[in-house]
Protein backbone atom coordinates (compact mmCIF):
# COMPACT_ATOMS: atom_id res chain seq x y z
CA UNK A 1 0.00 0.00 0.00
CA UNK A 2 1.20 3.18 -0.76
CA UNK A 3 0.32 6.25 1.09
CA UNK A 4 1.34 9.65 0.71
CA UNK A 5 0.95 12.27 3.34
CA UNK A 6 0.84 16.36 2.07
CA UNK A 7 1.26 18.64 4.57
CA UNK A 8 1.40 22.51 4.69
CA UNK A 9 4.44 24.28 5.45
CA UNK A 10 4.61 26.83 8.47
CA UNK A 11 7.06 29.82 7.17
CA UNK A 12 10.17 28.49 8.98
CA UNK A 13 8.85 27.90 12.46
CA UNK A 14 7.59 25.18 14.26
CA UNK A 15 3.98 24.08 14.18
CA UNK A 16 1.89 21.12 15.54
CA UNK A 17 0.70 19.56 11.73
CA UNK A 18 4.37 19.27 10.79
CA UNK A 19 5.43 17.87 13.93
CA UNK A 20 2.35 15.27 13.65
CA UNK A 21 2.85 14.56 10.26
CA UNK A 22 6.67 14.01 10.42
CA UNK A 23 6.12 11.60 13.58
CA UNK A 24 3.21 9.74 11.85
CA UNK A 25 5.40 9.31 8.77
CA UNK A 26 8.34 7.96 10.36
CA UNK A 27 6.49 5.48 12.71
CA UNK A 28 4.63 4.57 9.07
CA UNK A 29 8.22 3.63 8.20
CA UNK A 30 9.57 1.87 11.26
CA UNK A 31 6.38 -0.40 11.11
CA UNK A 32 7.46 -1.03 6.95
CA UNK A 33 5.02 0.78 5.61
CA UNK A 34 5.46 2.25 2.07
CA UNK A 35 4.55 6.30 2.95
CA UNK A 36 6.43 9.51 2.04
CA UNK A 37 6.01 13.14 3.27
CA UNK A 38 5.53 15.63 0.83
CA UNK A 39 5.53 19.31 1.64
CA UNK A 40 3.22 22.11 0.23
CA UNK A 41 3.99 25.69 -0.52
CA UNK A 42 6.93 25.50 1.79
CA UNK A 43 9.32 23.33 3.00
CA UNK A 44 8.02 21.83 6.16
CA UNK A 45 9.85 22.70 9.79
CA UNK A 46 10.25 20.28 12.77
CA UNK A 47 12.61 19.44 15.68
CA UNK A 48 13.11 15.72 14.61
CA UNK A 49 14.88 14.08 11.91
CA UNK A 50 13.14 15.32 9.12
CA UNK A 51 11.30 12.90 6.84
CA UNK A 52 10.30 14.67 4.06
CA UNK A 53 10.85 14.54 0.34
CA UNK A 54 12.71 17.72 -0.66
CA UNK A 55 9.91 18.15 -3.59
CA UNK A 56 7.76 20.99 -2.84
CA UNK A 57 3.70 20.52 -4.32
CA UNK A 58 1.70 23.74 -4.65
CA UNK A 59 4.70 25.91 -4.46
CA UNK A 60 4.22 29.04 -2.41
CA UNK A 61 5.38 31.72 -4.91
CA UNK A 62 3.70 29.65 -7.85
CA UNK A 63 0.26 29.73 -5.47
CA UNK A 64 0.70 33.43 -4.73
CA UNK A 65 1.20 34.90 -8.15
CA UNK A 66 -1.40 32.80 -9.71
CA UNK A 67 -4.02 34.57 -7.16
CA UNK A 68 -2.65 37.81 -8.15
CA UNK A 69 -1.73 38.11 -11.79
CA UNK A 70 -3.84 36.30 -14.34
CA UNK A 71 -1.16 35.33 -16.68
CA UNK A 72 1.06 33.34 -14.40
CA UNK A 73 -2.01 31.00 -14.42
CA UNK A 74 -0.67 30.46 -18.19
CA UNK A 75 2.51 30.10 -17.51
CA UNK A 76 4.78 26.71 -19.04
CA UNK A 77 5.96 23.98 -16.66
CA UNK A 78 9.59 25.84 -17.42
CA UNK A 79 8.96 28.41 -15.64
CA UNK A 80 6.52 27.52 -13.18
CA UNK A 81 9.55 24.97 -12.09
CA UNK A 82 12.08 27.77 -11.31
CA UNK A 83 9.05 29.56 -9.34
CA UNK A 84 9.01 26.43 -7.48
CA UNK A 85 12.95 25.88 -6.35
CA UNK A 86 13.42 24.91 -2.85
CA UNK A 87 16.00 27.36 -2.27
CA UNK A 88 13.41 30.08 -3.24
CA UNK A 89 10.83 28.36 -1.30
CA UNK A 90 13.02 28.30 1.94
CA UNK A 91 13.64 31.47 1.47
CA UNK A 92 10.26 32.58 1.18
CA UNK A 93 9.53 29.83 4.18
CA UNK A 94 11.77 32.67 6.48
CA UNK A 95 9.32 35.42 5.49
CA UNK A 96 5.90 34.66 5.32
CA UNK A 97 5.81 35.72 9.25
CA UNK A 98 4.30 38.95 8.17
CA UNK A 99 0.95 37.34 6.31
CA UNK A 100 -2.43 37.66 8.64
CA UNK A 101 -5.19 35.51 8.26
CA UNK A 102 -6.96 39.05 7.80
CA UNK A 103 -5.34 39.33 4.96
CA UNK A 104 -5.66 35.87 3.28
CA UNK A 105 -9.10 35.53 2.48
CA UNK A 106 -9.37 35.57 -1.55
CA UNK A 107 -6.46 33.10 -1.55
CA UNK A 108 -8.32 30.97 1.14
CA UNK A 109 -11.34 30.55 -0.54
CA UNK A 110 -9.71 30.20 -3.93
CA UNK A 111 -7.45 26.85 -2.81
CA UNK A 112 -10.45 25.55 -1.40
CA UNK A 113 -11.98 25.46 -4.59
CA UNK A 114 -9.36 23.62 -5.88
CA UNK A 115 -9.32 22.89 -9.25
CA UNK A 116 -12.34 25.14 -9.70
CA UNK A 117 -9.93 28.06 -8.26
CA UNK A 118 -6.97 29.88 -9.23
CA UNK A 119 -4.72 27.88 -8.59
CA UNK A 120 -6.13 25.03 -11.08
CA UNK A 121 -2.93 24.90 -12.80
CA UNK A 122 -1.23 23.84 -9.81
CA UNK A 123 -3.40 21.52 -8.54
CA UNK A 124 -3.75 19.86 -11.92
CA UNK A 125 0.20 19.37 -11.46
CA UNK A 126 0.05 17.69 -8.48
CA UNK A 127 -2.71 15.07 -9.50
CA UNK A 128 -0.57 14.02 -12.99
CA UNK A 129 2.23 13.68 -10.78
CA UNK A 130 1.02 11.86 -8.42
CA UNK A 131 -0.65 9.75 -11.40
CA UNK A 132 2.63 8.94 -12.87
CA UNK A 133 4.96 8.86 -10.27
CA UNK A 134 4.20 7.91 -7.45
CA UNK A 135 0.69 5.68 -7.71
CA UNK A 136 -0.86 6.26 -4.44
CA UNK A 137 -3.50 4.04 -2.63
CA UNK A 138 -4.06 6.28 0.14
CA UNK A 139 -3.46 10.76 0.50
CA UNK A 140 -3.45 12.00 3.39
CA UNK A 141 -4.12 15.99 4.05
CA UNK A 142 -2.43 17.62 6.69
CA UNK A 143 -5.80 19.76 7.37
CA UNK A 144 -9.15 20.68 5.91
CA UNK A 145 -7.53 23.87 4.45
CA UNK A 146 -6.01 21.94 1.72
CA UNK A 147 -9.64 20.04 0.99
CA UNK A 148 -9.50 21.48 -1.90
CA UNK A 149 -6.80 19.10 -3.40
CA UNK A 150 -8.90 16.03 -2.83
CA UNK A 151 -11.08 15.36 -5.91
CA UNK A 152 -8.12 16.12 -8.69
CA UNK A 153 -5.92 13.50 -6.81
CA UNK A 154 -9.03 11.29 -6.56
CA UNK A 155 -9.43 12.15 -10.04
CA UNK A 156 -6.64 11.13 -11.00
CA UNK A 157 -5.26 8.91 -9.14
CA UNK A 158 -8.27 7.01 -7.86
CA UNK A 159 -6.66 7.02 -4.31
CA UNK A 160 -8.54 6.96 -1.04
CA UNK A 161 -8.66 10.21 0.73
CA UNK A 162 -7.87 11.01 4.52
CA UNK A 163 -7.82 14.64 6.31
CA UNK A 164 -6.44 15.28 9.33
CA UNK A 165 -8.95 18.01 11.25
CA UNK A 166 -6.67 20.69 13.05
CA UNK A 167 -7.53 23.65 14.28
CA UNK A 168 -8.29 25.23 11.30
CA UNK A 169 -11.25 26.90 12.57
CA UNK A 170 -9.42 29.75 14.30
CA UNK A 171 -7.95 30.82 10.97
CA UNK A 172 -11.19 30.62 9.22
CA UNK A 173 -13.08 32.56 12.22
CA UNK A 174 -10.44 35.44 11.53
CA UNK A 175 -11.21 35.87 7.75
CA UNK A 176 -13.40 38.99 6.88
CA UNK A 177 -16.50 38.48 5.64
CA UNK A 178 -17.61 37.43 2.87
CA UNK A 179 -14.60 35.29 2.95
CA UNK A 180 -14.92 33.66 5.95
CA UNK A 181 -18.84 32.55 5.16
CA UNK A 182 -17.42 31.60 1.93
CA UNK A 183 -14.52 29.34 3.52
CA UNK A 184 -16.78 27.38 5.58
CA UNK A 185 -19.41 26.44 2.77
CA UNK A 186 -16.29 25.58 0.32
CA UNK A 187 -15.74 23.19 3.52
CA UNK A 188 -18.62 21.55 3.36
CA UNK A 189 -19.44 21.49 -0.22
CA UNK A 190 -15.70 19.72 -0.50
CA UNK A 191 -16.16 17.22 2.93
CA UNK A 192 -17.75 14.48 0.15
CA UNK A 193 -14.45 14.04 -1.37
CA UNK A 194 -12.80 13.34 1.34
CA UNK A 195 -13.45 9.18 2.27
CA UNK A 196 -12.11 9.79 6.15
CA UNK A 197 -11.32 12.76 8.61
CA UNK A 198 -9.09 12.12 11.41
CA UNK A 199 -9.55 14.09 14.93
CA UNK A 200 -7.29 13.82 17.42
CA UNK A 201 -9.73 13.79 20.29
CA UNK A 202 -13.49 13.57 20.79
CA UNK A 203 -14.05 17.35 21.43
CA UNK A 204 -12.64 18.74 18.15
CA UNK A 205 -14.12 15.60 16.43
CA UNK A 206 -17.51 16.55 17.12
CA UNK A 207 -16.93 20.52 17.05
CA UNK A 208 -15.84 19.93 13.33
CA UNK A 209 -18.22 17.55 12.50
CA UNK A 210 -21.26 20.09 13.20
CA UNK A 211 -19.02 22.78 11.24
CA UNK A 212 -18.23 20.39 8.19
CA UNK A 213 -22.21 18.84 8.24
CA UNK A 214 -20.62 15.68 7.76
CA UNK A 215 -21.85 11.97 9.69
CA UNK A 216 -20.16 11.31 12.79
CA UNK A 217 -19.04 7.97 11.61
CA UNK A 218 -16.93 9.80 9.03
CA UNK A 219 -14.56 11.05 11.38
CA UNK A 220 -12.50 8.64 13.08
CA UNK A 221 -10.37 9.91 16.31
CA UNK A 222 -7.17 9.04 16.79
CA UNK A 223 -4.87 10.72 19.11
CA UNK A 224 -2.07 12.43 18.76
CA UNK A 225 1.54 10.61 19.36
CA UNK A 226 5.40 11.28 19.94
CA UNK A 227 8.21 9.55 19.93
CA UNK A 228 8.41 8.93 23.41
CA UNK A 229 12.08 7.30 23.20
CA UNK A 230 13.44 11.32 23.68
CA UNK A 231 11.48 11.52 27.29
CA UNK A 232 12.37 9.85 30.28
CA UNK A 233 11.77 5.99 30.64
CA UNK A 234 10.23 6.06 34.36
CA UNK A 235 8.62 9.44 35.82
CA UNK A 236 11.43 11.84 36.80
CA UNK A 237 11.44 12.68 40.35
CA UNK A 238 10.06 16.53 41.51
CA UNK A 239 10.98 16.72 44.88
CA UNK A 240 14.44 15.97 43.66
CA UNK A 241 14.25 18.77 41.25
CA UNK A 242 12.92 21.27 43.80
CA UNK A 243 15.72 20.55 46.46
CA UNK A 244 18.23 20.93 43.44
CA UNK A 245 17.23 24.28 42.69
CA UNK A 246 16.79 25.11 47.43
CA UNK A 247 13.07 25.67 46.88
CA UNK A 248 13.01 27.94 43.84
CA UNK A 249 9.75 26.44 41.52
CA UNK A 250 9.38 26.92 37.72
CA UNK A 251 6.13 27.08 35.59
CA UNK A 252 7.02 26.03 31.82
CA UNK A 253 5.28 27.44 28.88
CA UNK A 254 5.71 25.81 25.15
CA UNK A 255 3.46 26.71 22.25
CA UNK A 256 3.25 29.72 19.95
CA UNK A 257 3.43 32.87 20.58
CA UNK A 258 -0.21 34.12 20.07
CA UNK A 259 -2.96 35.48 22.05
CA UNK A 260 -4.79 32.36 21.35
CA UNK A 261 -2.10 30.48 23.56
CA UNK A 262 -2.92 33.17 26.50
CA UNK A 263 0.82 33.30 27.28
CA UNK A 264 -0.44 36.91 28.62
CA UNK A 265 -2.73 35.36 31.26
CA UNK A 266 0.04 32.96 32.54
CA UNK A 267 1.96 36.91 33.17
CA UNK A 268 -1.14 38.17 34.82
CA UNK A 269 -1.08 35.05 37.08
CA UNK A 270 2.47 35.45 37.89
CA UNK A 271 2.43 38.49 40.80
CA UNK A 272 -0.42 36.43 42.16
CA UNK A 273 1.79 33.75 42.51
CA UNK A 274 4.95 35.58 43.29
CA UNK A 275 3.69 37.01 46.83
CA UNK A 276 3.31 33.04 47.83
CA UNK A 277 5.91 31.41 46.05
CA UNK A 278 9.60 32.09 44.86
CA UNK A 279 8.78 31.26 41.58
CA UNK A 280 9.21 32.90 38.00
CA UNK A 281 7.71 31.41 34.20
CA UNK A 282 10.27 29.99 31.41
CA UNK A 283 8.07 30.47 28.23
CA UNK A 284 9.14 29.12 24.89
CA UNK A 285 7.41 29.11 21.26
CA UNK A 286 7.71 29.72 17.62
CA UNK A 287 7.54 33.69 16.50
CA UNK A 288 7.15 35.01 13.71
CA UNK A 289 7.16 38.81 12.56
CA UNK A 290 3.17 38.95 12.97
CA UNK A 291 3.32 38.19 16.54
CA UNK A 292 6.54 39.98 17.98
CA UNK A 293 4.42 43.00 19.16
CA UNK A 294 2.39 40.48 21.14
CA UNK A 295 5.57 38.99 22.64
CA UNK A 296 6.55 42.46 23.82
CA UNK A 297 3.55 43.10 25.24
CA UNK A 298 3.71 40.13 27.30
CA UNK A 299 7.17 41.35 28.31
CA UNK A 300 5.85 44.81 29.10
CA UNK A 301 3.08 43.71 31.11
CA UNK A 302 5.36 41.54 32.79
CA UNK A 303 7.24 44.49 34.00
CA UNK A 304 4.08 46.60 34.40
CA UNK A 305 3.36 43.91 37.04
CA UNK A 306 6.45 44.00 38.90
CA UNK A 307 7.90 40.39 37.92
CA UNK A 308 10.11 41.24 34.74
CA UNK A 309 12.81 39.06 36.94
CA UNK A 310 10.71 36.40 36.84
CA UNK A 311 9.80 36.03 33.51
CA UNK A 312 11.65 34.84 30.85
CA UNK A 313 10.80 34.26 27.28
CA UNK A 314 13.67 32.01 24.92
CA UNK A 315 11.92 31.98 21.65
CA UNK A 316 11.38 29.23 19.20
CA UNK A 317 13.81 26.43 20.51
CA UNK A 318 15.02 23.03 19.23
CA UNK A 319 13.83 19.81 20.91
CA UNK A 320 16.99 19.59 23.14
CA UNK A 321 16.14 22.99 24.08
CA UNK A 322 12.58 21.73 24.59
CA UNK A 323 13.40 18.76 26.58
CA UNK A 324 15.51 20.89 28.71
CA UNK A 325 12.78 23.00 29.40
CA UNK A 326 10.18 20.35 30.40
CA UNK A 327 13.03 18.67 32.39
CA UNK A 328 13.55 21.72 34.53
CA UNK A 329 9.89 22.70 34.95
CA UNK A 330 7.90 21.84 38.01
CA UNK A 331 4.03 22.47 36.51
CA UNK A 332 3.16 22.99 33.10
CA UNK A 333 0.75 25.60 32.23
CA UNK A 334 -0.77 26.40 28.52
CA UNK A 335 -3.67 29.05 29.15
CA UNK A 336 -5.14 29.08 25.84
CA UNK A 337 -8.05 31.60 24.77
CA UNK A 338 -9.63 29.80 22.13
CA UNK A 339 -10.91 25.55 22.70
CA UNK A 340 -7.66 23.77 21.73
CA UNK A 341 -8.00 21.39 18.95
CA UNK A 342 -4.40 19.73 18.96
CA UNK A 343 -2.51 20.15 22.65
CA UNK A 344 0.77 19.23 21.90
CA UNK A 345 2.63 20.75 24.37
CA UNK A 346 0.41 19.13 27.06
CA UNK A 347 1.04 15.84 25.67
CA UNK A 348 4.61 16.39 26.02
CA UNK A 349 4.65 17.88 29.41
CA UNK A 350 2.58 14.51 30.43
CA UNK A 351 5.38 12.75 28.33
CA UNK A 352 8.20 14.36 30.34
CA UNK A 353 6.47 13.38 33.80
CA UNK A 354 5.21 17.27 34.37
CA UNK A 355 2.55 17.88 36.01
CA UNK A 356 -0.11 20.27 33.71
CA UNK A 357 -2.43 23.34 34.67
CA UNK A 358 -4.77 24.03 31.07
CA UNK A 359 -8.48 25.57 30.97
CA UNK A 360 -11.16 23.44 31.15
CA UNK A 361 -12.33 23.66 27.41
CA UNK A 362 -10.86 22.32 24.17
CA UNK A 363 -9.58 18.53 24.21
CA UNK A 364 -8.33 19.47 27.56
CA UNK A 365 -10.30 18.11 30.11
CA UNK A 366 -10.03 15.18 27.38
CA UNK A 367 -6.27 14.89 27.70
CA UNK A 368 -5.80 15.55 31.57
CA UNK A 369 -8.81 13.31 32.23
CA UNK A 370 -9.09 10.59 30.05
CA UNK A 371 -12.94 10.65 31.01
CA UNK A 372 -12.10 9.98 34.79
CA UNK A 373 -10.95 12.58 37.52
CA UNK A 374 -10.44 15.71 36.18
CA UNK A 375 -7.21 16.22 37.49
CA UNK A 376 -6.12 12.89 36.92
CA UNK A 377 -2.92 14.47 35.03
CA UNK A 378 -3.28 17.80 36.20
CA UNK A 379 -6.13 20.72 36.80
CA UNK A 380 -8.10 22.50 35.13
CA UNK A 381 -9.01 26.50 35.78
CA UNK A 382 -11.73 29.01 33.97
CA UNK A 383 -10.39 29.53 30.98
CA UNK A 384 -9.29 33.68 30.78
CA UNK A 385 -9.26 33.89 33.96
CA UNK A 386 -5.65 34.40 35.60
CA UNK A 387 -6.20 34.39 38.93
CA UNK A 388 -7.68 30.35 38.76
CA UNK A 389 -5.02 30.08 36.79
CA UNK A 390 -2.80 31.14 39.68
CA UNK A 391 -5.18 29.22 41.94
CA UNK A 392 -4.51 26.10 40.11
CA UNK A 393 -0.96 26.50 39.61
CA UNK A 394 -0.41 27.45 43.03
CA UNK A 395 -1.94 24.36 44.40
CA UNK A 396 0.87 22.56 42.33
CA UNK A 397 3.35 24.55 43.86
CA UNK A 398 2.25 24.37 47.39
CA UNK A 399 1.28 20.24 47.52
CA UNK A 400 4.73 18.90 46.14
CA UNK A 401 3.39 15.10 46.63
CA UNK A 402 0.06 16.20 44.25
CA UNK A 403 1.72 17.76 42.05
CA UNK A 404 4.06 14.30 41.81
CA UNK A 405 1.15 12.08 41.58
CA UNK A 406 -0.14 13.87 38.63
CA UNK A 407 2.53 14.09 37.06
CA UNK A 408 3.09 10.44 37.03
CA UNK A 409 -0.57 9.67 35.83
CA UNK A 410 0.00 11.76 33.25
CA UNK A 411 3.59 10.25 32.59
CA UNK A 412 1.82 6.49 32.39
CA UNK A 413 -1.13 8.28 30.38
CA UNK A 414 1.32 9.85 27.83
CA UNK A 415 2.97 5.77 27.51
CA UNK A 416 -0.62 4.54 27.23
CA UNK A 417 -2.37 6.65 24.82
CA UNK A 418 0.32 8.95 22.90
CA UNK A 419 3.52 7.08 21.55
CA UNK A 420 4.04 7.69 18.00
CA UNK A 421 3.66 4.01 17.30
CA UNK A 422 0.47 3.59 18.76
CA UNK A 423 -0.58 6.58 16.43
CA UNK A 424 0.80 4.48 13.45
CA UNK A 425 -0.95 1.43 13.94
CA UNK A 426 -4.17 3.25 14.33
CA UNK A 427 -3.88 4.75 10.93
CA UNK A 428 -2.59 1.95 9.57
CA UNK A 429 -5.74 0.11 10.39
CA UNK A 430 -8.02 2.86 8.82
CA UNK A 431 -5.99 2.50 5.72
CA UNK A 432 -6.13 -0.82 5.11
CA UNK A 433 -10.24 -0.85 5.91
CA UNK A 434 -10.17 2.11 3.10
CA UNK A 435 -8.24 0.29 0.48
Amino acid sequence: MKIVHITAGAGGRLCGSCLHDNALVRALRTRGADAILVPAYVPTTTDEENVAERRVVMGGVNVWLQEHFAVFRHTPRLLDAVLDARPLLAWLSSRTGGARAADLGPLTVSTLLGEQGRQRKEVAKLAAWLSREVKPDVVHLSNALLIGLARAIRRGTGARIVCTLSGEDIFIDQLPEPHRGQAWAALRDRAPDVDRFVALNRFYAGFMQRRLAVAAERIEVVPHGVDLATFPAPAPDLAARRRERNGKLVVGYLARACAEKGLDQLVRALPLLAGRHDVEVVAAGATVATERGYIAECAGLAKSLGVADRYRWLGQVDRAGKLALLGSIDVFAMPTAHPEAKGLPVIEAMAAGVPVVAPDHGTFPELLADGQAAEAAGLLHRPGDPADLARAIGDLLTDPARAAALGGRGHALARDRHSAAGMADAHARLYGRLV
